[in-house]
């Protein structure tokens, strides 16, 4: 490592010592452990059709049983891999925990990957079973059957396509309990066999750049991060999680492990458009989720109390909230007259805030990209914690949070225990422990790049406070140099003008070398639409509204206040607004909502020209 590197390592006792080294030695293990301890109690809850449906404990582990015998009987062996792709749903759960129980290793496929991509993950893993979740998932392995002679079926989750290859889950479980009636324990004795080096998952990263790679994350990484938050001491097994992000992503994988050891439940449904529905009604004490969900919730709540009494009443609330929520992270309690205000501003304004949140909520965590510190702090004046975290693929996810009892804004937190980090000269992240991955699938050169003496090398920039809490400051290879030699942090600057916008919804900032930088912008559709029927804007399409003068005088005005923010050479002299939001479908956008900048840029190459063009 670099002379002169900064090392933290987090503070070990006694607790957290003999918390990391009793984790049992694989994902299985974690299951059958929890059942023997938990068995009635309810382990996941679900929708079927418009209702709630509970899982206890030992109903989970004798379902997922019952398809990794079935896994069995189709000859899956030690480490053999096993695609999934599919939305959220209780069942890429199952087949996930059927896939660690067989000794399988789990293949994540996202549901929005274009055909080929699906057809290069499958043929590069190897993968030679693959839960489809619909006739889309099963088409795009069909299309692809010659480049993968390996594949023995495709367990189809919903329907069924007529093929040879293509069975239902129905039929997978059949199988199973057949299997299970000729071998009892056959699943039990897998299990005691599987040892903590052995391959549990090839997560793709999402890429935003270049080909997908497959990041090799053993049993052990899994059962570390479950132990490392239990050690960490802020979830407990009597809290209920809302689980929403995509199990194909690291963020939602660690998020079952950290369930598995801990104990707590879920509720599970990864359709987006229903968070705040849901929230309502599962009333959850704690819900993950990536920054972009957050900017939506502030941008729709701002939105709607933009005028009149009801804006007046909102603006002196938030202001309390402002003076109250440093006391709060100080532990303390605000007295005499501010302590009326406070109590009455959570009547008139947090309250319902807090109710549409289900009311219940001791935390979010923020993770998959970096939360703007003026989102954290907005949520805080209304008396939400969000606690920012910090991780990658490559890392399992979980190496750096905020602890609710300390948590600083603007950090990712202490790395969580057993986890180290190091800054090096130039500035660069890097991090060592049990959740690292053991290198990048069929990538020998990438992995030794990456990965030296067991320290990963993130690709992040970022600081050590004196409390040793990591901040992130930027991506090395997103650093934007102008002609005057200044460096511009994209990231930086597209957060500042999220935050003084509620109607913009993504920003890609963008230099060519020259003295300044331009953006492009879309917009968030209800509250441009919402802000359009305030003023009587007439319209016939989206697109119209979009690039008409009102709408660009409105985002102009607050570019320049965002500018007044920004050094110098950071502002934005050029912008424009495109004609949609980006999308997982256009490739624009990662399924963990992170801007694809290389593909955006090369779509809108035109566009980006012109504005140095018009100089």
């Amino acid at each position: 490592m670099p002379s002169g590197a900064i090392k933290l390592s987090y503070p070990s006792n006694v607790t957290e010592t003999t918390l990391l080294a009793a984790r049992p030695d694989s994902v299985g293990a974690l299951l059958v452990n929890q059942a023997k301890a938990s068995s009635t109690k309810e382990a996941f809850r679900y929708l079927e059709g418009d209702r709630w449906v509970a899982l206890s404990w030992t109903e989970t582990k004798d379902k997922a049983f019952q398809l990794a015998a079935g896994l069995l009987a189709l000859g899956i062996e030690r480490e053999d891999r096993v695609a999934i792709a599919s939305n959220t749903r209780m069942e890429w759960i199952l087949a996930d925990l059927a896939i660690m129980c067989a000794a399988g290793a789990t293949t994540t496929v996202y549901p929005s990957t274009q055909h080929e991509d699906v057809g290069y993950i499958l043929h590069d893993s190897q993968s030679k079973v693959i839960f489809a979740e619909d006739d889309l998932q099963v088409s795009k392995v069909l299309d692809h059957l010659g480049e993968v002679p390996q594949l023995i079926a495709i367990v189809q989750l919903d329907g069924k396509v007529d093929h040879d290859k293509v069975m239902t889950l129905a039929d997978l479980e059949k199988l199973g309990r057949e299997y299970l009636e000729a071998n009892p324990t056959a699943v039990d004795d897998v299990i005691a066999t599987i040892g903590p080096e052995d391959l549990a998952t090839l997560i793709y990263t999402s890429g935003t750049t270049g080909r997908p790679k497959g990041v090799r994350l053993v049993q052990d990484c899994w059962t570390y991060e479950g132990a490392a938050i239990e050690a960490y001491d802020i979830i407990y097994p009597d809290d209920l999680q809302y689980l929403w992000l995509p199990l194909s992503h690291v963020f939602g994988k660690a998020l079952i492990a950290i369930q598995l050891h801990i104990g707590f439940t879920t509720a599970v449904d990864g359709r987006i458009d229903k968070i705040v529905e849901n929230l309502a009604v599962v009333q959850p004490t704690f819900m993950c989720g990536a920054p972009r969900i957050f900017e939506k919730v502030r941008a729709r709540v701002m939105t709607t109390a933009s005028h009149g009494v009801k804006a007046k009443i909102f603006n002196w609330a938030f202001g309390v909230g402002r003076k109250v929520s440093p006391m709060r992270l100080a532990g303390e309690q605000p007295s005499g007259l501010l302590s009326v205000q406070s109590a009455l501003a959570d009547r008139l304004v947090f309250s319902k805030i807090k109710e549409r949140m289900g009311g219940k909520i001791r935390f979010f965590v923020s993770g998959s990209a970096a939360l703007n510190r003026e989102v954290q702090e907005w949520f805080h004046a209304a008396d939400l914690l969000i606690l920012e975290g910090y991780g990658l693929t490559e890392t399992s996810a979980a190496t750096c949070v905020n602890n609710p009892r300390a948590t600083r804004f603007g950090t990712v937190g202490p790395p969580v225990p057993g986890s180290e980090v190091k800054i090096a000269d130039d500035g660069e992240i890097l991090i060592k422990g049990p959740g690292v991955m053991r290198g990048y699938h069929n990538l020998p050169e990438a992995t030794a790049e990456t990965l030296i003496d067991g320290w990963f090398a993130t690709g992040d920039i970022g600081e050590l406070d004196e409390q040793g809490y990591l901040r992130i400051t930027d991506r090395k290879k997103d650093l934007i140099k102008t002609s005057g030699g200044k460096y511009v942090a994209p990231q930086k600057v597209e957060g500042v003008l999220k935050v003084a916008s509620p109607y913009i919804s993504q920003v890609l900032v963008h230099g060519d070398g020259r003295k300044y930088v331009s953006a492009l912008v879309t917009l968030d559709p209800e509250a441009i639409e919402g802000w359009a029927k305030d003023q009587g804007l007439s319209y016939s399409s989206f697109d119209e509204l979009a690039g008409s003068r009102e709408v660009h005088d409105l985002i102009e005005s607050q570019v320049t206040e965002a500018n007044q923010s920004l050094e110098r050479w950071e502002t934005i002299k050029r912008f424009e607004i495109l004609p949609s939001e980006l999308s997982v479908e256009e490739g624009e956008v990662t399924p963990s909502l992170k801007v694809r900048r290389r593909a955006v840029e090369e779509k809108y190459a035109d566009v980006l020209n012109s504005m140095y063009d018009s100089d």
